[in-house]
């Protein structure tokens, strides 16, 4: 009953606005043209305006992400409904977990996919550790809900994150900015876009981020690092040579490297229920009374570095007036050094340091076509990586071991997807894919490598209607389906089943997306999107971890999952110079299993409630410049760490507010801005992730506090 209610009660403003936009819209036929600039997204591979893209969309401005307390990639998630982003793989500072609609990826190995893609100007990336990506080069960023099966191909059941830059030429300036705040904070980044000839323009960034940590190493006085602590340096140079207007090439590197402090977390010591440590004479007062302090004595655990290097070309053809065709090639890779001293105590337990390495290329050819009301966006996609990781003189009660993880994919598809106007009102649209998937693995827990391959394939749909009301708005339906290849086990310390355990991968996984929805401009004064959706999952791997055997064992608990849903995403303007946008998202899973336990498995790192809300008020003054003053709220409900809701498993994760603000000076010259900010202001300490392996619970902290500082950004 509660549930219900509450999807009644989110639905109201849909209602509102499809019964009453009518008349208002009539009511405001002599003021002025939209307030609104029209946004362009090309989420569906061709330029769109977002009201006609029958998915559900959010998108990011690049140049007001600072203002938005947007510094990382980490940091969209608290403003996208249904989104939840963590970052805690391997310990490390860097790296990027994102969770839609209660589907991602709780490891990082290789073995593991990711249930969210994430895409830089077309090029996915395969691994998130370490792929520390720059914002101040950034047009815009899409994130987009749902199975992408049939563009997105493979490992985006949850949906797609694009991350599209700022093309060379379109900028033509330069622009510098610096942070400075608490917590030593001391941000530089430089963006230079120039014409080099009619048809050759170059873009450059560069910068360099660094943060203190949050705690420190109580037992290696001589570390020469702070938990938690960030820095990073990176670089990109584009280079888009266009001879004519029906040709252009855009040759893209980019690179960055890092390093930090071991990211900030603790372990709970069961002191009712016992285990080995408690067994041992341990108790949580060993493990020390600040959890964001560490007690390890492993000097080489405290440092954690990562590097990431890439080179894209990008080659647009327009053969005619109707048909285009695009090829976007690229090669990348990365690696990372990090672990966790699990035990958290001074002795040499429960040691895992971890370093892991991938290799990339991908190639993606595309045929487009547009005939008027007939148009469609075709291609081929070629994908390998080859990866590792390895854990070298590791301690699990004993030691030292040695645990190595290798695999190899190659990934190839085929798809269409077409669209047609039946009328000036109505569109529709279908799509197919077909994707294979050749994966080759390597495990050695103890007795030497052993190899694991499997192949995998499977055909992706979609179909869809968009329709614009008299009114302006769009309702649209779909039917989106998705795929992820199967996966072998990746701590599979499994030796009364070795080696079936791991040879054994998982079978395909795939969903079916149901969804409607309503977007567009209601009023002069509102801009709003709301959706409903169901998704069928079948065949999910959930990562789950336990102590057996000779180490920290992580196995796939194969599930079917449905997860039901509302989501809703308006900007307002409440007067001319007060704007007021706002989220909503609301997530009901149900996880199916065979089980002899009775134990309810649930969707891990998946909040039921998230919203945001984000007022805006713009200040003009008589010099002509302006005063912005901005503050953003955002809401994640409770949550599990795991997929398991027993209540012995105490792997429940408490909600979290944050609280940004901006106050910002914008010159009348509109050429710098000069901004204080608070970020977090309310030092809201959270947890990012937990793992209860019932001997004892290992709690991942966010790397996040309290920071209030100054940014200035100059134009040139």
């Amino acid at each position: 009953m509660k549930k219900n209610n509450l999807l009644v009660y989110l639905w109201t403003p849909v209602i509102a606005t499809l019964g009453f936009s009518a008349p208002v819209i009539a009511q405001d036929e002599d003021e002025e043209d939209s307030r609104f600039e029209e946004i362009t997204v090309t989420a569906q591979k061709r330029e769109q305006n977002i009201y006609e893209v029958p998915i559900a969309l959010s998108a990011f401005d690049g140049d007001k992400l600072a203002a938005q307390g947007i510094t990382s990639i980490n940091d969209i998630g608290n403003f996208v409904p249904n989104m939840n982003v963590t970052s805690f793989s391997a310990g490390h500072v860097s790296s990027v977990n994102p969770f839609i609609r209660g589907i991602g990826l709780q490891d990082h190995l290789i073995t593991t996919d990711p249930g969210v893609s994430v895409y830089v100007d077309g090029v996915y990336l395969g691994r998130q550790v370490g792929q520390n990506w720059s914002l101040s080069n950034i047009e815009r960023i899409e994130v987009l809900r749902g199975p992408q099966g049939t563009l997105y191909g493979r490992n985006s059941i949850g949906g797609a994150v694009n991350i599209i830059t700022k093309t060379p030429g379109s900028f033509e300036g330069v622009r510098v900015g610096m942070e400075i705040g608490s917590r030593g904070r001391l941000n530089a980044d430089f963006f230079g876009d120039t014409q080099l000839s009619d048809n050759t323009a170059v873009s450059f960034t560069g910068g360099v981020k660094s943060r203190d940590g949050l705690g420190d190493f109580v037992n290696l006085p001589n570390a020469g690092i702070e938990v938690g602590e960030l820095q990073d340096v990176y670089a990109r140079v584009a280079l888009r040579y266009a001879p004519s207007d029906d040709f252009s090439i855009t040759i893209v590197a980019d690179a960055n490297d890092g390093e930090g402090g071991l990211r900030p977390y603790t372990t709970l010591i069961d002191e009712l229920g016992g285990g080995f440590l408690y067994d041992m004479g341990f108790r949580n007062s060993d493990v020390g009374s600040d959890p964001y302090d560490n007690s390890t004595t492993q000097s080489d655990q405290v440092r954690v570095t990562n590097e990431a290097q890439g080179l894209a070309i990008t080659a647009d053809w327009s053969f005619n007036d109707d048909l285009s065709g695009k090829i976007i090639a690229s090669t990348r890779s990365s690696d990372y050094k990090a672990g966790l001293d699990d035990d958290s105590l001074a002795e040499n337990l429960l040691t895992f340091p971890e370093v892991g390495d991938a290799d990339q290329t991908s190639i993606e050819f595309q045929l487009n076509g547009d005939y008027g009301d007939l148009d469609f966006v075709s291609g081929l996609y070629y994908f390998t990586e080859d990866g590792q990781n390895f854990q070298e003189d590791y301690f699990f009660l004993g030691g030292p071991f040695n645990f190595l993880l290798k695999q190899e994919v190659t990934s190839t598809g085929i798809f269409a997807n077409f669209g047609y106007n039946v009328s000036d009102s109505l569109r529709l649209s279908a799509g197919v894919r077909f994707s294979n998937d050749e994966k080759d693995a390597e495990a050695d827990i103890a007795f030497g490598l052993t190899p694991a391959n499997a192949d995998f394939d499977e055909t992706s749909w979609d179909l869809s209607a968009n329709f614009t009301m008299n009114n302006g708005l769009n309702v649209y339906g779909s039917i989106q389906s998705g795929y992820q290849s199967g996966q072998f086990n990746p701590r599979p310390y499994c030796f009364a089943d070795w080696p079936d355990c791991f040879v054994n991968a998982s079978d395909n996984i795939t969903a079916i997306n149901y969804e409607i929805g309503i977007k567009g401009q209601p009023f002069d004064r509102l801009q709003m999107s709301a959706a409903v959706f169901t998704t069928e999952y079948s065949d999910l791997p959930y990562q789950v971890s336990e102590l057996i055997g000779g180490g920290f064992s992580t196995t796939n608990l194969i599930v079917d999952q449905t997860s039901t849903g509302f989501e809703w995403e308006s900007t307002a303007f409440l007067s001319d110079n007060f704007l007021f946008h706002a989220t909503l998202g609301y997530i009901d899973v149900d996880v199916d299993r065979d089980s002899d336990t009775g134990v309810k498995a649930v969707a891990p790192l998946t909040p039921e409630l998230t919203w945001s809300i984000s007022p805006e008020y713009r200040m003009p003054l008589d010099n002509g410049g302006s005063v912005t003053f901005r503050a953003d709220y955002s809401y994640r409900d409770e949550m599990y760490g795991e997929p398991s809701d027993d209540p012995g498993r105490q792997s429940e994760i408490e909600s979290r507010d944050l609280i940004n603000v901006n106050i910002a000076y914008r010159s009348p010259d509109d050429t710098w801005t000069a901004a204080i900010y608070g970020r977090n202001i309310s030092d809201e300490r959270y947890t990012n992730a937990i793992l209860n392996l019932d001997d004892y619970i290992l709690v991942i902290l966010s790397n996040d506090a309290s920071e209030f500082g100054f940014s200035f950004t100059k134009d040139f």
